[in-house]
């Protein structure tokens, strides 16, 4: 996990102004991590923040004017398998959730049931998990090379 003096990069493809508003929020009342926010409102727009910057965690609207549903996630997930990707959207659907977090997604969150704590949690082991699994997929590459 980043230790709390080490800034988090996050990037937030929303289009909703209100749920932005809102995670602005709860971001700032997380206790023990700093967390630098970047705010797309468009699948395309956020697709090309993260092919021009690093970021450490996305967070996923679903529900986008350019892209819906689970297509939203594998669009992003297909160009950037190494970002952690917490989905944030306002529909509870378990099955959804499942198939989300099978395919590569860290978390599936439903908006509206997200408090700072939760929020916080979410963000530091998904970055934790996708780090764990780079460092993993690095020892089975070098196991194979020799």
């Amino acid at each position: 996990m980043k230790a709390t003096d080490e800034v988090i990069r996050a990037l937030l493809i929303e289009d909703n102004q209100g749920d932005a508003r809102l995670l602005r929020e709860l971001l700032k009342e997380m206790k023990g991590l700093q967390i630098v926010l970047e705010h797309q409102i468009s699948l395309h727009a956020g697709i090309q923040a993260l092919a021009q910057n690093a970021y450490d965690v996305l967070l996923l609207d679903l529900s986008l004017p350019d892209s819906m549903g689970f297509d939203t996630f594998v669009k992003v997930y297909s160009q950037n398998p190494e970002i952690p990707i917490i989905i944030l959207t306002g529909l509870r659907d378990e099955e959804m959730a499942v198939k989300s977090v099978r395919t590569g997604a860290q978390d599936y969150l439903v908006k509206g049931q997200i408090d700072s704590v939760h929020l916080s949690r979410s963000i530091s082991y998904a970055i934790e998990r996708a780090a764990l699994l780079k460092t993993i997929q690095h020892e089975l590459t070098e196991r194979k090379a020799n």
